[in-house]
């Protein structure tokens, strides 16, 4: 599928170097290292992240996470070349190169091994309820046993936009694609459980977001 367009206010990134630089990336990095850091299986060993962005985001989760090896992926080419900026400053033996890879397109898990852990942050919201439960049913697929999947970011609650931020967003994401927007988090659920993803926990984030855990079910 095409890298859609969003507005620009959903997705910043200033050139630094060679590198790109989000302020929301920086801003919330030590929180989500917090999130994977007690959800993440104890024993597991292989971790993907899915819309990797800048690259900074899987820097700081190999530090923090260094049992795993990360392998950090995106459609975006200006972006793999941003990460494989971090990945090298980083020279950390358990990051691997970027890799090219579109989240929301059908059959990429047909490509991985199986992944002990897969992230994904900020995405759901900037892409279509298609796109989205497609990208569910690939992550599914590519979880080992006893894996979790774990997805961060904003989203309505029980059908409802719980803060004028959140209405404001989601409207002017609306006005840009009307495909796209906050996704409910009762759908959500609904969806992961179709492809025998089953919700671990649903924790309240700051900034009023949230993390929603799954693991594949093995019956």
């Amino acid at each position: 599928m095409p890298i859609r367009s969003v507005p620009g206010t959903a997705s910043i990134a200033n050139p630094e170097g060679g590198k790109l630089f989000a302020p929301s990336a920086a801003r919330n990095l030590d929180v989500l290292g917090d999130l994977l850091q007690q959800v993440a299986p104890p024993t597991g060993r292989n971790a993907l992240e899915l819309a990797s962005g800048t690259g900074q985001h899987v820097v700081g989760y190999a530090t923090r996470l260094p049992q795993y090896t990360w392998q950090p992926t995106e459609a975006d080419p200006s972006r793999l070349h941003s990460i494989d900026a971090y990945v090298k400053e980083a020279g950390l033996d358990n990051l691997r190169a970027a890799k090219t890879l579109d989240a929301t397109a059908a059959g990429w898990s047909s490509a991985q091994e199986p992944q002990d852990l897969i992230v994904l942050s900020n995405l759901l919201h900037l892409i279509s309820t298609p796109e989205a439960r497609c990208l569910l049913r690939e992550a599914a697929n590519t979880l080992a046993p006893e894996g979790r999947l774990v997805i961060y970011g904003p989203f309505s609650r029980g059908g409802a936009l719980t803060s004028p931020g959140d209405a404001q967003f989601h409207s002017a994401l609306k006005a840009h694609d009307p495909e796209i927007g906050y996704k409910d988090d009762f759908d959500v659920l609904d969806w992961a459980q179709e492809v025998w993803l089953n919700p671990v926990e649903v924790i309240e984030m700051p900034a009023n977001n949230l993390a929603l855990v799954f693991a594949k079910s093995t019956t």
